[in-house]
């Protein structure tokens, strides 16, 4: 039984997710705990009809990337998780081998689905026990996790949980809340009855089970199954009389499928994106007043700003953050963003999420003449352009140093706004401007 997504199903905390990619630590939760092999299956043949989209919603792109590259990701990057099996439609199958090639997956195989769900669930067990068209046989693990394509928001401690209750229990699964009261209604249209709803919860995913459990149900299982059932778990208990353990789950395990929780996925990317940044001061006592100004102002956004005076050589430094902010005072200093910019196309830093790189020229004079001039202009523009093709989003922002210091203060909280915007929203239609503060 499926919830309707809500405020309440929405992830609380976006900190929680992309916490690898961020730079922080998750302890690797699972390792030393998890000594068997751990497989996943991804079925991803649906059509996905409720999203009212020609595209299937599973290839849908929001911030350069289909969302079912997100949910891989979300699997890929926990170290006792082996191979994850992606079960896509016949023609889907060269769709889904140039994503795996474009985002570099390496620990994920591609099978095709069947008509329904079930069958397609059954199509990715099968590749572990025995070779199929294209695919020799894939090693096969103790628990295999079960997860849906388009629920690209799950934690490695949650699954955890569900892996090692699978290990015990023989199965498990994902539960949340009702949101909704449940009824019945009659043949006419009328009620017939409503469910007491404390007493039931709805069924989610992921799900984890015994491998030798799962398939020997899916073995069993009858064709009105096939065809019409929606519940693994249901399989596993009817037919190989397995009870699952039922672990209630974070709000972070909704699923998307309507094009209004594709825009609140973005959301939810984005801002984890943008919860931090590197503010590159330089050494003039005004640019290092500024960053110091500005770095007080974006903590008031939620953003905390890691303070250098350079980055040149530390390139552990430009590996572990998606967004700088580099004040400069000099219109030389430029050169600085190119260089930052052929770093990290160098070390590929933007292939998953698009970075955000905002220069900031601090105008000493108040004078026209000493402002930026159209050649400036232009080569800002130019290496806008070539960044963004590598998903580096380039901006600038001028900012006069008035000697009035209600217009100064004025500037440097305009300044904050625009930044905050900035690094928030990651619109590549803003690249290449050099925007007033």
């Amino acid at each position: 039984m499926e919830s309707v997504n809500t405020a309440s199903d929405r992830p609380r905390d976006p900190r929680c997710l992309l916490k690898s990619d961020a730079g922080i630590s998750e302890g690797n939760v699972g390792q030393g705990v998890v000594d068997f092999p751990v497989a996943v299956v991804l079925p991803a043949a649906g059509s996905g009809e409720r999203m009212g989209l020609s595209t299937p919603k599973q290839f849908c792109t929001f911030l350069n990337r289909p969302l079912i590259s997100y949910t891989i990701e979300t699997f890929e990057r926990i170290p006792w998780i082996e191979t994850i099996v992606v079960v896509v439609a016949t023609e889907s199958h060269d769709q889904m081998l140039h994503i795996i090639h474009r985002f570099h997956h390496t620990k994920v195989k591609v099978v095709e689905g069947g008509a329904t769900r079930h069958r397609s669930i059954f199509n990715g067990l099968q590749a572990f026990s025995e070779s199929m068209e294209g695919l020799s046989s894939l090693p096969r693990p103790k628990v295999v996790i079960i997860h849906d394509a388009v629920r690209p928001f799950v934690e490695e401690d949650f699954l955890l949980k569900i892996t090692l209750a699978a290990k015990e229990q023989g199965a498990s699964g994902a539960i949340r809340p009702l949101v909704s009261t449940v009824i019945a209604t009659t043949s006419e249209g009328y009620l017939d009855h409503s469910l007491e709803r404390m007493k039931y919860r709805a069924s989610e995913m992921p799900q984890g089970f015994l491998y030798d459990i799962i398939f020997q149900a899916y073995q069993r299982c009858s064709e009105f199954d096939f065809e019409f059932g929606t519940e693994c778990l249901h399989l596993a208990l009817q037919y190989s009389g397995t009870n699952a353990k039922l672990i209630e789950g974070p709000p972070t395990l909704w699923k998307v499928t309507y094009k209004r929780d594709l825009a609140a996925a973005e959301c939810v990317i984005k801002e984890t994106l943008s919860l931090s940044a590197c503010l590159i001061s330089g050494t003039m006592a005004e640019t290092v007043e500024l960053a110091s100004k500005l770095q007080k102002n974006l903590a008031a956004h939620s953003m905390t700003l890691d303070l250098h005076p350079f980055v040149k050589g530390h390139d552990e430094l430009l590996s572990k953050t998606r967004n700088f902010i580099q004040i400069s005072a000099r219109r030389e200093n430029l050169s600085e963003i190119t260089e930052m910019v052929k770093v990290l196309e160098e070390m590929n830093h933007a292939l998953l999420y698009p970075v955000v790189i905002i220069w900031v020229h601090l105008c000493m004079s108040e004078e026209p003449s000493h402002r930026q001039n159209p050649d400036e202009l232009s080569s800002i523009m130019d290496l806008s352009m070539k960044a963004k093709q590598r998903n580096i989003l380039l901006y600038g922002i001028e900012v006069i140093h008035s000697k009035i210091p209600e217009l100064w203060e004025r500037s440097v909280e305009r300044l904050s706004e625009i930044t905050a915007a900035l690094i928030r929203d990651r619109n590549p239609a803003f690249t290449g401007q050099l925007l007033q503060a």
